[in-house]
């Protein structure tokens, strides 16, 4: 047997993966068990947690991955510094990123304090595995392709933004990378904070606000980035304060924070930016649908070249920028690439997964055992886990009906709340490994009624009204209600909803016509699949709408957070396991 625990540190969404023989047996960010959104640091309780799931000792783990290399680029770190260094804010921003690698180096150990045993107890082999590979590797080894065309993109690890290249079976070939100081992640996170989104993840706030407006500035936007033949790009640096000034980065056991990306330049070009809590002008809505049009000529820019070279016809993405499922619910339509598969962790959280699929496939030159067909690869509880944390919580719960269903009654009991308009706490299953509530905490609502969004923000989500709910459809009907029907298990591409669909379904259809959708296979998740079928049958609608389980908070992960959630907002049903809890009139 070999164990590979994988790991991503002090980045953002600190996460731990562990895979037995080649196959994934548990992955968890840090942020759901502490409950600190986007949590940086080291992922000590994530560590401890994918051992406990996996029922595995520290001494059986035979190989520890990290997607950070400290070595990587050091020649290249080392002339951009001794062309740029003198003192202040980026000698400052260098001595940080220093610390930041060797806390990185120091990873056996930290692995040890966080499993509370001495060194010599520890016997795995440490690999630093590169974070564009490893960001790579997490997509290709993950895919169901055995041969594709693989591209990463994000804001920067071990000092590049952008990685390319072509994988067969358990082996993948670099072809190219653009590296520090351009990156489309700084281009997309210095804009999101002149649109007075500053808080580290803020930049799906941006894609949801983009069809708000129109794409009108292109003009201006051709100043802060050029594309070039080979598919690559140029920022103009005199907009990014990154490399020239320096940015302050935090990466410690908080939340990140990132500070202020763009110039005074940027001002001059673009005008004043917006505060945040500040109006949603015309204007604002159109630097935001200029954004998204901007990075998805990049995007398809680099894809087009890369096809062009390869004649590749499947495409794997990784890499935060890999969370914009606009463009990804475009590639199809916008290159030659016929099937594409997008890890559903694209971002940092899914570099420990990398990293140890790295270490199997190429570090130990192992073939390929397994695919990743869904992200239920957190922790799950039992029906009497659930019964204890009800009963510890009887004088919560005096004002709530609680009642324990069978099947037959349960999914039709559960279906006709979610058609009378209430709103309902969905709980149950393995919790999912990424950004997005898939069905196993979530919350789930009625998508006929228009007026559901509002009072999802109103009494649950307190968030911006202009962001989108998610629709869950049974894949079987995706074609019928989608343009396309292409899968979309994890709710990282977006299509159209059919004209005559839209009005049937307001609550999950954008402002555009269209929806981030989820398709649901029985086979993948038996539960959500019957309960939108129980749905189906009294309304005739084959899609529910679907939010993440939280509220201002990491999504939840155990029944105690996922009561707690319950019973501070106003939600009017939680289901966890076969309990159904509603509030009395």
């Amino acid at each position: 047997m070999s164990i590979i625990l994988g790991i991503n540190a002090f980045h953002g969404d600190a996460s731990a993966a562990l895979l037995i023989d080649g196959k994934l047996a548990c992955a968890i960010e840090e942020e759901r068990l502490n409950r600190v959104k986007h949590c940086a640091g080291f992922p000590s309780m994530a560590v401890r947690e994918v051992l406990r799931v996996a029922d595995v000792r520290p001494d059986e783990i035979d190989h520890i991955a990290i997607g950070r290399d400290p070595g990587a680029n050091l020649h290249k770190k080392a002339l951009f510094a001794s062309q740029r260094m003198n003192g202040g804010a980026l000698a400052e921003s260098a001595r940080d990123r220093l610390g930041n690698a060797a806390r990185v180096r120091a990873v056996d150990a930290l692995v040890c304090q966080a499993l509370g045993i001495p060194r010599d107890e520890l016997n795995a082999r440490v690999w630093n595995v590169e974070h564009h590979r490893a960001h790579l590797a997490s997509a290709l080894f993950a895919s169901p392709f055995e041969r594709a065309a693989v591209v990463t993109l994000d804001g920067f690890g071990d000092f590049v933004s952008t990685m390319w290249g072509v994988g067969a079976g358990n082996s993948f070939t670099v072809q190219g990378q653009v590296e520090f100081p351009h990156s489309l992640g700084i281009l997309y996170t210095a804009v999101t904070q002149w649109l007075g989104f500053p808080k580290y993840g803020d930049e799906g706030k941006v894609m949801g606000l983009a069809p708000y407006g129109n794409p009108v500035h292109r003009d201006r936007f051709r100043e802060l980035i050029r594309l070039q033949d080979d598919g690559t790009f140029e920022l103009n640096l005199k907009y990014f304060r990154h490399a020239s000034e320096g940015v302050e980065m935090t990466w410690d056991d908080g939340s990140p924070h990132v500070g202020l990306l763009y110039t005074q330049a940027l001002v001059d070009l673009l005008g004043p930016p917006r505060e945040p809590g500040g109006a949603y002008t015309t204007y604002v809505h159109d630097v935001a649908s200029t954004l998204q049009a901007t990075l998805e000529d990049a995007i398809f820019n680099l894809l087009r070249a890369h096809q062009a070279r390869t004649g590749e016809r499947n495409l794997c993405l990784a890499g935060g920028v890999a969370l914009n499922s606009v463009a990804n619910g475009k590639v199809r339509e916008r290159t030659a690439f016929t099937d594409v598969f997008v890890q559903p962790a694209a971002g940092d959280n899914g570099t420990s997964l990398g990293a140890a699929l790295w270490v199997w496939c190429v570090g130990l030159g192992r073939p390929r055992v397994w695919q990743m067909e869904h992200a239920y690869t957190g922790p799950a509880f039992s029906r009497r886990e659930v019964r204890a944390v009800l009963e510890k919580s009887r004088d919560a719960l005096k004002d709530i009906t609680v009642a324990e269903l069978s099947d037959d009654a349960f999914y039709d009991r559960v279906a006709s709340h979610i058609e009378q308009g209430k709103v309902v706490g969905w709980f149950q299953g393995q919790m999912e490994f990424g950004p997005r509530a898939l069905g196993n905490r979530s919350i789930v609502a009625d998508p006929r009624r228009a007026e559901m969004k509002d009072i999802l923000n109103s009494r649950i989500k307190h968030r911006e009204a202009f962001r989108p709910f998610a629709p869950s459809v049974l894949a079987e009907k995706t074609g019928e209600w989608f343009v396309h029907d292409w899968p979309s298990p994890t709710m990282l591409m977006v299509y159209d909803v059919r004209e005559d669909k839209r009005a049937r379904i307001p609550a999950v259809t954008h402002v555009d016509g269209s929806g981030r959708l989820q398709t649901v296979e029985e086979k993948h998740n038996a539960r959500y699949y019957r309960l939108i079928q129980a749905f189906e049958r009294r309304t005739g609608v084959p899609v529910v709408l679907n939010t993440s389980f939280n509220e201002n908070e990491p999504v939840v992960c155990t029944p105690q957070d996922a009561l707690n959630c319950f019973l501070k907002t106003r939600m009017d049903v939680l289901v966890m396991d076969d309990f159904v809890l509603e509030r009395r009139e």
